[in-house]
């Protein structure tokens, strides 16, 4: 038996008045998930505990099978490990977006423009970051280039407990409510007020700026946290197998659990990104021998964040696609399959961020075809069949049993 997790980030919200009050979801044409939903098991699943922000780390730790309570010690070094960046115990870890800010005179006054600098280029962010690196950085911290707008700010013998605001959750307001609170925030704020005179008229920005882009004219930094310890995926479910992602924070999840990570060209992390490419991946990786393959696709989030409906429907049916070209793939091998598919957590076009709710699940037993009362598979349709999983940590064991 073959194992695949189709999560489709963000996937899910809530009912849009101006479209007969249906969801993204609902919107989307998904022919193959509607195929499949009669035949599995379909419902909701809680995948944020009590106490935790509804955030795509805590998500996808639960949707993996990991206890948040038990392993989560925040987002920022699930990321440092899919970057190579080797922490010690008394480092404390940072995301640093590169952000676009309004252009009042102090920084206080200031508006989130917009969180992800435009969608800025790998290959134009690490021209930045190098700027930063030399003009900015000094011990204790270190700075580390990522993938387009996100990069990884290290404390060395650093203190947690810091109040740091995601800047996808403050898109259009003012940054003064927001800005760092805790034992580092005199460093944190002085960094990322020095940034905006080191960004602004760097050569990358002045070009943006000429062909219509949003500048990346700031640092900002938020999701805190420590070395993390995951035990092995293979020592806790008996199955060997692969992540596929184009976001260092599913990447680095899958490190620390002892999964492959596949890299698939042309992967952004957006809508623009290669879906096709990563289905075919899953499949070789699972022909080849892998048990398990945990295929993630982030862009229905990114377009929730931006409260680009139409784009976050193209998103979802894109979804289906993979889910629905992996399957072919294996039944055309001949392999028995399982597919587990869901969101890690809503991501509401007119909130333009996460939210805690439960998120609809299916899961598909090529072997076992029997559903569970559900004709299509979306939020409304999961509800109705009144299975509630409380605790997302908990299905990946009854999906692998």
């Amino acid at each position: 038996m073959k194992y695949v997790v189709i999560l489709g980030d963000g996937m899910a919200g809530y009912p849009l008045p101006d479209r007969e009050n249906r969801t993204c979801m609902q919107l989307a044409a998904t022919p193959f998930f509607d195929e499949l939903a009669p035949k599995s098991t379909v419902g909701l699943v809680k995948t944020i505990p009590a106490g935790f922000s509804p955030g795509s780390d805590v998500a996808n730790l639960s949707v993996m099978g990991y206890d948040p309570k038990q392993f989560y010690t925040g987002r920022s070094p699930l990321e440092a490990a899919s970057m190579g960046i080797p922490l010690t115990d008394t480092d404390v870890t940072f995301r640093c977006n590169l952000v676009t800010l309004s252009g009042e005179k102090r920084f206080e006054d200031r508006r989130m423009t917009d969180y992800s600098a435009g969608e800025i280029s790998t290959a134009e962010a690490a021209q930045l970051i190098e700027a930063l690196q030399r003009q900015l950085i000094r011990p204790p911290f270190a700075l580390y280039a990522g993938i387009s707008y996100r990069h990884c700010l290290v404390m060395h013998c650093g203190a947690t407990g810091n109040t740091l605001t995601p800047p996808h959750d403050i898109t259009g307001r003012p940054v003064a409510g927001y800005l760092p609170k805790g034992s580092a925030r005199e460093a944190l704020l002085a960094m990322m007020k020095r940034s905006c005179d080191i960004l602004r008229d760097h050569p990358v920005n002045r070009a943006r700026m000429a062909a219509g882009k949003n500048p990346a004219n700031a640092v900002w930094f938020w999701g805190e946290g420590t070395k993390p310890r995951l035990r092995p995926f293979y020592e806790l479910y008996g199955k060997r197998g692969a992540v596929i992602s184009a976001v260092d924070l599913v990447k680095g999840i899958g490190i620390l659990a002892g999964l492959d990570v596949i890299d698939v060209p042309g992967a952004t992390g957006n809508w623009d990104t290669d879906f096709a490419g990563k289905a075919d991946a899953a499949v070789r990786a699972l022909l080849e021998g892998k048990d398990f393959v945990y295929v993630h696709m982030e862009a229905p989030d990114e377009c929730g964040h931006h409260g680009d409906m139409e784009k976050k429907v193209y998103s979802i049916e894109q979804v289906d696609m993979v889910a629905q070209r992996v399957a072919q793939g294996l039944r055309e091998a001949g392999e028995a399959f399982a597919m587990l598919i869901l969101p890690d957590h809503p991501t509401p076009i007119a909130l333009k961020t996460h939210t805690a709710d439960p998120v609809p699940f299916l899961m598909y037993r090529s072997d076992e075809e029997k559903g569970n009362g559900a004709a299509v598979f979306d939020e409304r349709a999961a509800e109705a069949t009144a299975l509630f999983v409380p605790r997302a940590c908990e299905l990946m064991g009854a999906f692998l049993r």
